[in-house]
C-alpha cells in the first residue's frame, strides 16, 4: 500500500532545505568577504538560529567540504555547457576555460580555504572531473596539432590546472580589470601552445560571439 508524507512532516523537510540553501548562499558571501568569518556569524547573516546550522554543519570542515562539492557540480556543468558538437579542440577549450574562470571567481575563497581545512588531495578530488574534461579535449587537439604535444595530455592538464589556481587567487587577493576571463583564457591557450596572437584572436572570438547572441 502507498503512503504518503504527512503534510507537516513535508513542510519540515521543505523548511530544511530551504535553510540549507540559504545558509550556503551566505556562507559563500561571508567567506568571500572574510575567509575567517566564524560559523555563529554566518547562521546570524543566513537569519537562522545557531543550532540549525550546526544541524546541517556540525563544523566549519563540513561547511567548507559542501561547498566544495558544489562547486565541482557547477564546474561540472559549466563544461558540459560549453562542450558543443561542431567546435573544434581550441574553441572547446576557450569555452571551458572562460566557464572554469566563471565558477572559479564565484568560489575562488575555496582555494585557500580548501587547502586550510580539506587539504590539496580533496582540491585535486574536487577538480578531477573537470579535469578529465580537459584531458580530452586536450588529447584532440594535440592529435589535430592545436596544442603543444611535448608533454602527454594528463601532465599538460595538470600544469595548467595549476596555471590557473594561480591566476584565480592572484585574482582574489588583488582583482583584476578581467571579469569576464579574457586574459586568463589567452593565458591558458599560450601555455597550451598556441601562438600568443591566435589565442587572443580565438578568445575574443567566441566572447564576442556570446554577446552577440545574448544580445540578438
Amino acid at each position: 500500500m502507498q503512503t504518503t508524507d504527512a503534510p507537516g512532516r513535508t513542510s519540515r523537510r521543505r523548511d530544511a532545505h530551504s535553510n540549507r540553501r540559504r545558509i550556503l548562499a551566505t556562507a559563500r558571501r561571508k567567506l568571500r568577504e572574510d575567509p575567517d568569518a566564524s560559523l555563529d556569524s554566518i547562521a546570524q547573516a543566513a537569519g537562522v538560529a545557531r543550532r540549525t546550522l550546526y544541524a546541517h554543519f556540525p563544523s566549519r570542515h563540513a561547511l567548507i567540504a559542501d561547498l566544495a562539492r558544489k562547486a565541482s557540480h557547477e564546474l561540472r556543468q559549466a563544461f558540459a555547457a560549453a562542450r558543443t558538437m561542431d567546435a573544434d579542440p581550441m574553441e572547446t577549450m576557450t569555452r571551458m576555460v572562460l566557464a572554469a574562470w566563471t565558477v572559479g571567481d564565484h568560489y575562488r575563497m575555496l582555494i585557500a580555504l580548501g587547502r586550510r581545512h580539506l587539504g590539496e588531495d580533496a582540491i585535486r578530488t574536487t577538480l578531477a572531473p573537470a579535469r578529465a574534461e580537459a584531458v580530452a579535449t586536450l588529447r584532440r587537439g594535440q592529435r589535430e596539432g592545436v596544442f603543444a604535444d611535448h608533454l602527454p595530455a594528463p601532465v599538460l592538464a595538470q600544469a595548467l590546472e595549476a596555471l590557473m589556481l594561480a591566476l584565480a587567487e592572484e585574482n582574489a587577493a588583488c582583482p583584476w580589470t578581467d571579469p569576464t576571463g579574457e586574459a586568463a583564457a589567452t593565458a591558458f591557450l599560450v601555455a597550451a601552445g598556441v601562438a600568443p596572437r591566435r589565442a587572443a584572436l580565438q578568445v575574443q572570438e567566441v566572447i564576442g560571439r556570446d554577446r552577440a547572441a545574448a544580445d540578438g
